[in-house]
């Protein structure tokens, strides 16, 4: 595409699709500016696509999308200087209009995800803290009652104990309410005053018989609060004047909403909670067997589908309500169990390839508990490793149950380093015996069965190597020394014509000839060797220039974009340097379906001049490596 000067063309495109007053959000993915527009009809379509730089217009999901291709964060910057505000960052939030319709559970998947996510990390790491500072004291290497240990406890604990101000942030953020209102009702119910109060004597409100509860670390009452306190800004915002109503609209939404949820929704919340944090404590104490095989066979399957999320508040309230969390017990196994069936790939195969990438992603899953690699990498594309890792967690994880496994902090990633946090199990030999009994299935099984790829058969054989790494043998591989006549495909899957893809910008080849994948695999490499041009932070598109001048464009699924990263994991930066089959991103693939997304990757070559012809070679099942597109000179 020829020069364009993104700052004269800015003025003109806002005029076009109304003016300020027309648009109400503004965004950018890879390629495409995201409109929310207020009243569409006011965009004059035809003379935006007639303007130069644009390739098309689509309008989808509630935005109105101007196509405009690899130097779409230039005219995104002159738009924002145009429109203050609208393009900034807003955290969590969801721009109207672009949340596609979804299934009750899907939405439930969603809503916990995005509230929790965002503080994930910290909880297991002051998790992770608080478990340290519990053995230490324990094996009397720090006194408890001396200031150091004080102070210490206080950094481990002050997360987990003003939970609810750190889930009003994020529960308001999801929600669209204001933030530091929603810190100011959290407050409320961890003041020190109101916690004195959970003495067990009797206390009204404006003659009103309150029903107090402990509200520290806990979950639901204010996510909820924060739900109804969106509404009630609502109501306010259109009662109050303007002159008024920016500090009315937080006064009167506190008045109502601290009384209104100590005398109803924290006390029907906690209630809730507490039944089903009873009712899971029930199920692992009276038939163990069955919690442990059930959560230590399937959590990475949970995982993989984003179904884990609907689990998370429920051990947080397991803890905040029994002290412990008895579902812990046996993911343990399971994640340990997958890490050994990938080491078990590592020291079976015979390509070196492999070796370096199931090396890393196993000690990734073993220490750190962090197994997307290696399960996306190695173990799913091979199936079997997989099915032995479910079956190791499985059996692992039923003995693990039936010792009483159990952690007294949420956010623990089970790992290696995260085994001080079951310190507290009751039979915690014979629960260890059950890790190491599910590490053993996994691994051996694997080592045996599942861990030989195609090529260690017969050395030359073509392979498709691993999900997101290119082989380097047989006929299908990227020729090393014209890495341009060819590209290969990012990960395994099945591959699809353009023009089936559920885009009408890529289907219709506005953006370039190419080819999509359906992946099998999250972890996705480059197609080709060249250097890194474009890297969405969300970790969804990237743009690789080859030393000759040719731009690709890796595209993973369709309006990914709105998922702001979430699942996302990049593994460049603009300016590195790549080869073919070097990692780009690891995708939660599950995640990204559960939130309702379309997972196909679109590889498109976007800069056609000087080339004869740009001639997509596959369609139908498709390995990591193989020439999916060839590129005639």
């Amino acid at each position: 595409m020829t020069k364009v000067d993104y700052a004269a063309m800015a003025p003109d495109l806002l005029e076009l699709i109304g003016g300020e007053e027309n648009v109400s959000a503004l965004s950018h993915c890879a390629t495409r500016m995201r409109f929310v527009l207020k009243d569409v009809s006011k965009a004059d379509t035809n003379a935006i696509k007639s303007m130069r730089g644009v390739v098309t217009v689509v309008q989808a999901g509630g935005q109105y999308q101007v196509v405009i291709g690899n130097d779409v964060p230039l005219l995104f910057a002159q738009m924002q200087a145009l429109l203050p505000g609208l393009g900034a960052d807003k955290g969590d939030d969801d721009e109207a209009g672009t949340a596609p319709r979804r299934n009750p559970l899907d939405a439930f998947i969603a809503l916990v995800s995005a509230i929790f996510y965002p503080v994930l990390w910290t909880l297991a790491g002051t998790g992770l803290f608080k478990a340290f500072l519990a053995m230490f004291a324990t094996f009397g290497w720090i006194d408890e009652a001396s200031d150091t240990y004080t102070v210490l406890y206080a950094a481990s604990d002050a997360f987990m104990n003003f939970l609810p101000l750190v889930l009003a942030v994020t529960a308001a953020r999801h929600f669209k309410a204001n933030q530091f209102t929603a810190m100011a009702i959290g407050g409320a119910l961890a003041y020190p005053s109101i916690v004195a109060m959970n003495d067990g004597g009797s206390h009204t409100f404006l003659g009103i018989p309150l029903v107090i509860m402990s509200y520290t670390s806990s979950v639901l009452p204010i996510i909820v609060a924060v739900w109804v306190q969106s509404h009630v800004e609502r109501v306010c915002d259109r009662v109050f004047p303007s002159a008024l109503r920016n500090f009315m609209t937080p006064w009167a939404t506190v008045l109502v909403m601290v009384p209104l949820t100590l005398l109803t929704i924290g006390p029907l919340t906690t209630t809730v909670a507490n039944g089903i944090a009873t009712g899971v404590q029930w199920l692992f104490i009276h038939v163990p067997l069955l919690g442990g095989i059930v959560i230590g066979g399937f959590w990475q399957v949970f995982v993989m589908f984003g179904l884990h999320w609907g689990l998370v508040p429920i051990m947080t309230q397991e803890i905040t309500t029994n002290g412990y969390s008895l579902i812990y017990g046996p993911i343990e196994a399971a994640v340990l169990a997958q890490a050994a069936a990938g080491l078990a790939v590592m020291l079976r195969s015979r390509r070196a390839e492999v070796r370096e990438l199931a090396g890393p992603a196993s000690l990734s899953g073993f220490l750190a508990g962090v197994t997307e690699p290696i399960i996306y990498g190695i173990n799913l594309p091979r199936k079997l490793p997989f099915y032995f890792g479910i079956l190791g967690g499985a059996v692992g994880g039923a003995i693990g149950a039936l010792a009483g496994g159990r952690v007294s902090q949420p956010g623990v990633f089970p790992s290696l380093i995260g085994i001080p946090a079951y310190l507290e199990t009751p039979h915690l030999l014979l629960w260890a015996i059950g890790v190491i009994v599910g590490v053993a299935v996994a691994f051996i099984l694997t080592f045996m069965f599942g861990g030989k790829d195609d090529a260690d058969a017969a050395p030359g054989e073509q392979s498709g190597g691993p999900a997101g790494s290119a082989a380097t043998t047989g006929p299908s591989a990227a020729p090393a020394a014209e890495p341009t006549n060819a590209l290969v495909a990012p990960v395994g899957g099945s591959a699809v014509p353009l023009e089936r893809v559920k885009d009408p910008v890529f289907s219709s080849g506005a953006l370039g000839n190419g080819v999509g994948i359906v992946p099998a695999s999250g972890l996705l490499a480059a197609p080709a060797a060249g250097t890194v041009v474009t890297a969405m932070e969300t970790g969804h598109a990237f743009g690789i220039k080859t030393d000759d001048g040719i731009e690709i464009l890796i595209h993973v699924g369709i309006d990914t974009v709105n998922l702001k990263g979430a699942g996302f994991t990049p593994r460049v930066a603009v300016g590195d340097r790549v080869s073919a089959g070097d990692p780009l991103v690891v995708v939660d693939l599950g995640a990204v379906r559960a939130a309702g997304y379309d997972t196909t990757t679109i590889v498109v070559v976007t800069s056609t001049a000087g080339l004869g012809a740009v001639v997509p070679v596959v369609d139908g099942d498709v390995r990591a490596g193989e020439t999916i597109i060839e590129i005639d000179h």
